[in-house]
């Protein structure tokens, strides 16, 4: 090598060296390992851990006269990150901000800008996003950045000073006449009301006794049963046993013949790809998931999972009302269907049609690579993540496959007996194109199963074996679950999908409902918060009133109304109301308190019922003197006679019920004891709940056969 050579060599390493790297800030560190892999060593991916510029916690931090600007500062305990990253920056050659392309997302990346970058720097800095972790998504964003949308700005920080507005002046009316540490908020109330007018529903719900009437019948060799559906000529309203019984004596030595076979064929279409609310539900229905839940396991497998040697994100962003696929995406499963599938493979890509509602910022949630079927990436996912996967996977990919098409078949047998007639019904469905069900594994398995049904001619004669009879009762309205609250949510206009979980772990957390039979039931201090919000501020419980306000929250988006305009039009009137409501409201301040007939040991005085943050507990009437506090007894215990108690365990704080005297008694009970003592044993009931009895009671004593259901207990 010459010396020229040598010097030129030189030069070329040293100007690599002094060359700056590029400073790529996203919001979660999950997202940090499989970005990196992607861009290189020329880039420094760091993570802001969300917002670090926010409003304090200590007071509600808004100029009302200065057009509502909010008064931000370094959220406490991030001091730390902010630093570092300022330090960052100062080494680098560029900074692009990478947080998620929502409202909040934007609102980082612009809080990110201000605080980081020095004012007179003339350091670039850009902003990118990406809809799924993935090389071509990432590199892609990385070569078309763009600048920070003022208008989503403005639209999220809309929304946080409505909701500090509304929070921080009815909190503390609550405060002072209901109990302390008591919050209300504006999504929140609304979905509060919800759910306490569904159970005022439930209660006042008074069942309606019914019977329904079944025979077997006998065709040769063939055995089946069929349903009484007509007598008469109109539908059989069967009150009670001794209308069954009649109906029997008339019918049960009468000639039986098949009267008609009715055959019909339906299209059964796939759905569209998952929305937030509709992956919520599915996984709430399908997988047992609570909200929370499914958005923590779909923020894993959005931000990229070890696939041995590469690491990718499995699926697109997890926030979004839109079904729309990218092209790419369509070209990507049909060349997969053409390979594993071609006879489900329509001849056009399969379009739907979003919802009015949609913003369409984001696709549908898809998984990222159709390749990546669940079965061959299982070993690399938790049990969680591959559920949760597999019906992201499976619904995608069935929406671009063809119809199914099933056969359905009604046999009736006519039975007369004199003036009267009775016609008895069976049928079944059955799968005779499978179409997108071929890879439905979890997802669709109910709607694929279908009732066989028997082989039987016109004017056949059957014999009638044997008649059942059975009592029901009407079933009133469900309380709502996880999956039904989150879809009258999305249908009211309520929240977006970024919200929905935190909307229900909200109530959750502050004991104003509480989850029963994956069912969500208002507390006495939900009953409470909602009578006194329903009564002294009806307009803002309002379901239509607070989706009008998302749908401004919206236009401020899009820059059609300014977002100071839209506050001050909602202050004005409710400050009023505020005001007038704190001079006249009574003060319901314990008026859940109750006496009970328990003494404190330690002074001797009543204890009293009292509501915490967790539920009821038992409390000296001696406060502040004495301090005495004690769980609720439940029962007594079967084993040593002690108070049974609720407890919760340590590990995942599931409640359970067990002796005050452990750990000398060990007795532990996983079923809720009611306020009964089983008539047969002495034993305590306690309340189970299954699928097939629902809620019934049965008696702690495993050695006792008492049982019985909700309904029959006198």
């Amino acid at each position: 090598m010459t010396e020229e050579k040598t010097k030129k060599t030189r030069v070329k390493k040293k100007a690599v060296k002094q060359e700056k790297p590029i400073l790529v800030i996203v919001e979660s560190p999950g997202k940090v390992k499989t970005i990196e892999k992607y861009l290189g060593p020329s880039y420094n991916v760091k993570a802001c851990m969300g917002h670090l510029i926010d409003l304090p916690k200590s007071r509600t931090a808004i100029d009302i006269e200065n057009n509502f600007e909010p008064e931000y500062i370094t959220v406490r305990g991030r001091a730390k990150i902010l630093k570092e990253l300022k330090s960052d920056v100062k080494k680098s050659g560029k900074v692009l901000l990478a947080c998620d392309n929502d409202r909040e997302g934007e609102a980082i990346a612009w809080h990110l800008r201000n605080a980081i970058i020095p004012k007179a720097s003339l350091l670039p800095v850009e902003r990118i996003s990406f809809n799924e972790i993935t090389p071509q998504a990432v590199n892609e964003a990385v070569l078309n950045p763009r600048e920070i949308d003022e208008s989503k700005v403005s639209a999220q920080k809309a929304r946080r000073v409505l909701d500090r507005l509304v929070g921080y002046n009815l909190s503390p009316l609550l405060w002072k006449k209901v109990k302390n540490g008591l919050s209300a908020g504006r999504v929140q109330s609304v979905a509060l009301r919800l759910i306490c007018d569904r159970e005022k529903e439930v209660e006042s719900f008074i069942p309606d006794e019914f019977w329904t009437l079944d025979a077997d019948f006998k065709s040769g060799k063939t055995n089946y049963t069929a349903q009484l559906t007509q007598w008469n000529g109109s539908k059989p309203e069967l009150k009670n046993e001794t209308e069954v019984k009649e109906i029997i004596e008339k019918i049960k030595n009468s000639d039986c013949i098949v009267s008609e076979i009715k055959e019909s064929e339906k299209t059964i279409r796939p759905k569209a790809p998952f929305t937030t609310s509709q992956m919520q539900q599915s996984a709430a229905n399908r997988l047992g998931f609570t909200s929370r839940k499914t958005m923590q396991v779909a923020q894993q497998l959005y931000e990229g999972v070890s696939l041995g040697a590469s690491r990718v994100g499995l699926i697109t962003y997890m926030r979004t009302d839109s079904i729309r696929i990218s092209n790419t995406a369509i070209e990507d499963v049909r060349n997969w269907l053409g390979k594993n599938h071609p006879n489900e493979l329509p001849p056009a890509p399969i379009e739907y049609s979003a919802g009015k509602k949609a913003q369409d910022a984001h696709e549908a949630i898809r998984p990222t690579y159709t390749e990546y079927t669940p079965d061959s990436i299982k070993e690399h996912l938790t049990r969680d993540q591959l559920r949760l996967y597999t019906i992201i996977w499976e619904r995608f990919v069935s929406s671009q496959m063809t119809n199914a098409k099933s056969r359905s078949v009604n046999i009736d047998i006519k039975v007369k007996s004199g003036e009267d007639e009775g016609i008895f019904r069976v049928g079944g469905t059955k799968i005779i194109e499978k179409g997108f069900y071929k890879i439905a594994k979890l997802l669709y398995n109910k709607d694929e199963s279908g009732g066989s049904y028997p082989s039987l001619k016109i004017d056949e004669k059957v014999k009638v074996e044997e008649f059942h009879s059975e009592q029901h009762f009407t079933n009133g309205p469900a309380r709502y679950s996880d999956a039904t609250i989150v879809r009258i949510l999305e249908e009211k206009g309520i929240g977006r999908p970024s919200t929905y979980a935190a909307i229900i772990s909200t109530l959750l957390d502050r004991y104003y409902v509480t989850r029963s039979n994956k069912q969500l039931v208002p507390t006495m201090l939900g009953k409470l918060i909602y009578e006194v919000l329903v009564e002294h501020f009806p307009l803002y419980v309002d379901v239509d009133f607070t989706a009008s306000m998302e749908t401004k929250l919206d236009e401020v988006e899009e820059s059609r109304v300014s977002w100071p305009e839209m506050i001050r039009e909602f202050w004005d009137p409710f400050k009023s109301t505020v005001d007038e409501v704190s001079k006249t409201i009574e003060s319901y301040k314990g008026t859940l308190d109750e006496v009970t007939e328990h003494t404190c040991e330690k002074c001797g005085k009543h204890l009293l019922k009292k509501l915490g943050r967790f539920g009821f507990f038992l409390a000296c009437s001696g406060f502040p003197e004495c301090k005495n506090t004690k769980s609720i007894p439940l029962a007594k215990c079967p084993k040593c006679k002690g108070d049974v108690v609720s407890r919760k365990a340590k590990s995942r704080g599931k409640e359970f019920f067990g002796c005050t005297n452990y750990p000398d008694c060990d007795f532990v009970s996983f079923f809720k004891p009611i306020n009964q003592d089983c008539p047969k044993c002495g034993f305590f009931m306690v309340e189970k709940y299954d699928k097939k009895n629902g809620s019934h009671k049965v008696c702690i004593n495993p050695d006792c056969d008492y049982l019985h259901s909700a309904e029959g207990e006198e």
